[in-house]
């Protein structure tokens, strides 16, 4: 069985109707979340998304204090987000829909790197949660 992505451009209407319950909410992630092992350990399964993209933001890096985060995850940075409002600065990643309560376990799983989860509007059009450290 696959575990792709779907294609860009992928409306997430057309995708698994257990998802579109109005107790959903979409999450963009353009970090780990995106992971298919990351999202089996948080969630208990896959998520289904569609590739997109926030304008007016930059990516930057945090360096990970916890050692054991380091050893764990093989990463040294975390992935942040920056806004520079600036049109040619533009972040990709993946738009999820997720309950209220997996939204709730992504809070548990970026509290680490002290996210704060924010409202944005992407590119396709969709408004979506994503964390975002603005003590950086």
């Amino acid at each position: 069985m696959s575990h792709a992505l779907p294609r860009c451009g992928t409306d997430l209407h057309s995708l698994s109707p257990t998802l579109m319950r109005p107790d959903t909410e979409h999450l963009f992630s353009y970090g780990t979340l995106q992971r298919e092992a990351v999202q089996l350990a948080t969630f208990g399964r896959l998520l289904e998304g569609q590739r997109d993209s926030l304008v007016g933001y930059r990516l930057t890096l945090i360096p990970i204090q916890d050692e054991q985060v380091v050893k764990e995850s093989g990463d040294t940075h975390y992935k942040n987000i920056q806004f520079t409002g600036d049109s040619l600065d533009v972040v990709e990643g993946t738009v999820f829909r997720v309950t209220k309560s997996e939204l709730e376990q992504a809070d548990e799983y970026e509290a680490d790197a002290g996210y704060d989860r924010v409202v944005v509007e992407l590119t396709s059009g969709i408004q979506a949660w994503v964390y975002l450290n603005r003590t950086e």
